[in-house]
């Protein structure tokens, strides 16, 4: 093999692996997984892409919200295989594991209450309330809008407590925010899996970052007001802000500058590589002098504490908080400008059918 070709294959073989994860690929993967269905569950899990379902969202069990869909655990052997085959094409293996993590640790929480329950120290009324939260690994929800098969944009929702996976397809272009992942607990303290931490990463850089700043900074970024009860833009809530607080990327010395991009990372990096380095590009593009960070409550692990990280392209929430002066459950949020459900590609679909 001459020089020229081998070079142009190694470019055939590198972009290749770079669209490994294209809106192709999503549409192909969700396919197969409908396939697997039997035809009432198929009935059950597909949706017009117009319905109201596809822009909403929550991240409460479903014994409080219920979902329209299909349950995980009620999927055969296969459908689980094969979804579970759809999760590790949208997600990196970083992100991927979050997601499954978040759903076991249900289960864990389901155990952690019946034990406080027989060591009394939890009624007998609380824990009935309790089990009709339904919180269990199989109780997520599952909904497919529009048709991936056909349709040129559609979508794919799963969520259950703690979590709201929200991807957007439209054309050749697809969105994936907002994307909610939450831990309670935040680590697990009791039963076999003492010490798990689903979301360790977000916590842990969050305190490196703002235990970096000096009194100044720290005292510009830390904004006076008791830590909130959960993330600003929850679904209750505006889903926007558009009033930047806290200390500016500017203000920051390189090093601050790196850890603070190390948290962006973190949040980012849960998607597969290609849509991680596309979200990244749009970061560098604007540079971090306009990223803004802000920190509500304590320095400290395992009280009340909260920050966001604030551009004009996106918002990162984090939300530790809990009983008494325990804080162990935790909240996140990451979310476009202009792009949560897909609302500037969809916009710019119709925009280019419409010239043609």
């Amino acid at each position: 093999m001459s020089k020229s070709i081998f070079l142009v294959f190694l470019a055939f073989i590198s972009c290749h692996f770079l669209l490994a994860q294209t809106a192709g690929d999503l549409a192909k993967v969700t396919t197969a997984f409908v396939q697997t269905l039997p035809s009432d569950q198929k009935a059950t899990i597909q949706f017009d892409f117009a319905d109201s379902l596809r822009t909403k969202w929550t991240n409460l069990p479903i014994g409080l919200a219920p979902r329209s869909g299909v349950k995980f655990g009620d999927l055969s052997e296969e459908s689980k295989i094969k979804f579970h085959r759809v999760l590790s094409t949208i997600f990196s293996s970083q992100g991927y594991l979050k997601v499954f993590t978040i759903m076991q640790v249900d289960d864990i929480l389901h155990e952690i209450m019946e034990i406080a329950y027989q060591r009394e120290q939890m009624n007998e009324k609380t824990i009935k309330m309790i089990r009709t939260l339904d919180w269990d690994y199989g109780n997520y929800v599952v909904a497919i809008l529009g048709d991936p098969s056909v349709d040129d944009s559609w979508g794919l929702k799963l969520e259950g407590h703690h979590l709201s996976i929200n991807l957007t397809v439209s054309g050749d272009e697809f969105s994936m925010t907002p994307v909610f992942l939450g831990s309670d607990p935040a680590v697990v303290e009791v039963t076999q899996y003492a010490g798990l931490r689903p979301l360790s990463k977000e916590e842990d850089y969050g305190f490196w970052l703002v235990n970096t700043l000096d009194d100044a900074q720290k005292a510009k970024a830390t904004l006076s007001e008791k830590v909130p009860g959960d993330i600003l833009t929850s679904p209750s809530r505006d889903q926007w802000i558009n009033e930047y607080r806290g200390i500016k990327g500017s203000e920051l010395n390189p090093e601050q500058q790196k850890i603070l991009h190390y948290l962006i990372e973190e949040y980012v990096n849960n998607l597969d590589h290609p849509k991680a380095e596309e979200y990244l590009a749009i970061l560098h593009a604007r540079g971090m002098d306009e990223v803004y960070f802000n920190w509500i409550g304590s320095y400290e692990p395992m009280k009340a504490h909260y920050y966001m990280i604030h551009s004009p392209d996106f918002i990162i929430e984090y939300d530790n908080v809990g009983f008494l002066d325990n804080a162990n459950h935790i909240h996140t949020i990451w979310r476009e400008n202009g792009n949560d459900f897909g609302e500037d590609i969809l916009k710019k679909h119709r925009l280019a059918h419409h010239h043609q």
